[in-house]
């Protein structure tokens, strides 16, 4: 099997999941980045690995590849510390990386997009408004949960964490004031206190 590629675009925190996660492992993979503030994204060569055209996108082997973030930690980790094994401990897992895509990166991603990649706040400037109810309304669920825990599935660190870290910690390149949420704060130094840690703006190729 030869080497995987992860097709990546830096600033991208469903990107910095799987980066993070790889790097944790300790798996050996090489980088390629996509540019998709210039439509590296869109072109027919990109589109025959994700015809969704979006990064991130893990090349496995020649023509077989694997998008969608979430299900890309899903399947890394299989048979390791990042997933329980246990039925329903991995259900919980799974619980929390659709609230994230669904109730949790839909709102603050797209803020960090249009206000520190993009930098057009005035052009999105209704568009964030909106996203700020709901965006607040994913850190309070967070919030809630990591007052009574340190991790979000079984007390230990799991893709569950590493999902939710990418755009959370990030959250103040969106707008959104972490000052009131302390046990989120808390979370975020326990998770870049982990073994392997890499910034989101880290440029690795991991290549052993």
């Amino acid at each position: 099997m030869k080497m995987i590629k992860l097709y990546d675009f830096l600033p991208s925190g469903n990107s910095y999941k799987v980066r993070l996660l790889l790097t944790q492992m300790g798996m050996p993979f090489e980088r390629v980045d996509i540019n998709i503030l210039k439509g590296e994204s869109r072109t027919p060569e990109f589109l025959s690995k994700n015809p969704n055209g979006e990064i991130p996108v893990l090349e496995l082997d020649i023509g077989k590849y694997l998008a969608e973030s979430n299900a890309i930690l899903v399947y890394l980790s299989e048979g390791t510390e990042f997933l329980p094994y246990d039925r329903f401990l991995r259900a919980q897992v799974l619980q929390w990386l659709f609230f994230e895509q669904s109730s949790h990166q839909a709102f603050i991603a797209k803020s960090r997009f249009w206000l520190s990649i993009l930098g057009r706040p005035e052009e999105y400037r209704t568009a964030i408004e909106q996203q700020r109810e709901p965006g607040y309304a994913a850190l309070k669920v967070m919030e809630n949960h990591l007052t009574t825990h340190e991790f979000f599935v079984s007390e230990r660190y799991t893709i569950a964490d590493i999902a939710l870290f990418a755009y959370t910690h990030v959250a103040h390149e969106g707008g959104f004031d972490l000052t009131n949420f302390p046990a989120i704060t808390a979370w975020i130094k326990r998770v870049k206190s982990q073994s392997r840690y890499i910034t989101i703006t880290q440029n690795i190729n991991f290549i052993e």
